[in-house]
């Protein structure tokens, strides 16, 4: 069973004062200590740099480019980054088109994607609403709560 991370996650890990902090803290601890491997990808840690960097009055953390460096860092040591093949994007191209995703969700579709081409089986997410309709397009992919590892 191999885990991924989605960006929500990775987010509330970095904001001490948001009220599932210790809920991602204690499913990233928990993973650990049952000897998982995490997976995140380069699309992540682009989404997570985007939210650190950005004001707190547009729902953003207000990090500086310091802060958020030195937290990514944390993350690139704490998580196997899987590599964005070629496979993803046909992948994704039948995920988006047969389901007609649109908007932002466009995002989560590639990492569901990424998620399927590499056999990774769960995706933790606090976004457990916008993930699965997107997982359910392949069998064996499961949405998993952060509160329900």
């Amino acid at each position: 069973m191999a885990f991924f991370f989605d960006t929500s996650v990775l987010i509330r890990l970095t904001n001490t004062g948001d009220t599932d902090h210790l809920v991602a803290v204690g499913a990233a601890l928990e993973l650990h200590r049952r000897g998982k491997s995490v997976y995140v990808t380069g699309q992540n840690f682009v989404e997570f740099w985007n939210v650190a960097t950005r004001p707190l009055g547009v729902n953003g953390l207000g990090l500086s480019v310091a802060e958020t460096d030195s937290r990514l860092a944390v993350f690139e040591a704490s998580f196997t980054l899987i590599e964005e093949t070629p496979a993803v994007y046909p992948t994704w191209r039948s995920l988006v088109r047969d389901l007609g995703v649109i908007g932002k969700q466009v995002h989560d579709a590639r990492l569901v994607a990424v998620c399927h081409v590499h056999g990774i089986t769960d995706i933790v997410t606090f976004n457990t609403g916008h993930f699965a309709r997107l997982a359910s397009f392949w069998p064996g992919i499961r949405v998993i709560d952060p509160a329900n590892i």
